[in-house]
């Protein structure tokens, strides 16, 4: 059974740094796609960032470009959110989304709160 386990949400101030985790476990091979995904109440679920399994080629939302990295460690069969410059809009659950096989499987999220 696949499963997708967030952490490294927190409150932090704006300008500040966080690092967000997806462990992924129940699937041994590490050829599939990854992504990150926000959302804030009452607005649908937006794309933030993606990585390809087999190019590693990765794309971002233009309003975290050049603040955001994706990553991933395939022996650790993780992917990461490095967040920097953080601002109070970025404030949203991260949900990390697998597509493995053509199906998709979702994290239960991790609440970033960026506020003074």
């Amino acid at each position: 059974q696949v499963q997708l386990v967030e952490s490294g949400g927190g409150l932090v101030q704006p300008g500040d740094s966080l690092r967000l985790s997806c462990a992924v476990s129940g699937f041994t091979s590490h050829y599939y796609s990854l992504a990150w995904y926000r959302q804030v109440p009452g607005k649908e679920r937006e794309s933030i960032s993606c990585v390809s399994s087999s190019t590693g080629i990765t794309s971002y939302r233009d309003s975290v470009k050049g603040r955001f990295t994706i990553s991933r460690d395939n022996a650790r069969n993780t992917v990461y959110l490095d967040m920097n410059s953080l601002k109070p809009e970025d404030t949203a659950i991260y949900y990390c989304r697998a597509n493995i096989l053509s199906r998709i499987y979702w994290g239960q999220g991790t609440q970033v709160t960026v506020s003074s």
